[in-house]
């Protein structure tokens, strides 16, 4: 099981360079678990930068991967880990959601990148 964060999914979305290294480390939908807070993220991005037809069919197909709500154990888990590994509460959470399913997390953000279970693909900096 493998849960995309957002910072990957936006780099696959928009055919970067970074995205084509996500590309290979993508799962099969049935691998490939989405909390619903990057559901958020996502359709909040991809309002505001592509328009709301393009967000309705990335969310679409999200509902065909395994969809993880936000629950009292996974909300408490995710607080613990905000004060641990001095996360945002969207990051945490999202953290949270990967050590309750088992899955690793596939990202882009540097901030992942000691944490236990991370497949870090970094962006590039200029």
């Amino acid at each position: 099981m493998r849960l995309v964060d957002t910072s990957a999914w936006i780099e696959w979305l928009t055919g970067s360079l970074i995205g084509d290294a996500v590309t290979a480390e993508l799962p099969e939908p049935d691998q490939w678990l989405v909390p619903t807070i990057v559901q958020l993220e996502l359709s909040k991005w991809l309002t505001r930068e592509v328009g709301e037809a393009k967000s309705d069919q990335v969310i679409a197909f999200t509902e065909t991967c395994l969809v993880a709500d936000l629950d009292t154990a996974t909300a408490l888990s995710a607080a613990e880990l905000c004060v641990r590994y001095r996360l945002s509460t969207a990051d945490a959470i999202v953290y949270a959601t990967a050590l309750a399913h088992g899955a690793d997390l596939l990202t882009c953000d540097r901030h992942f990148e000691k944490l236990p279970n991370v497949r870090l693909i970094p962006k590039t900096e200029n």
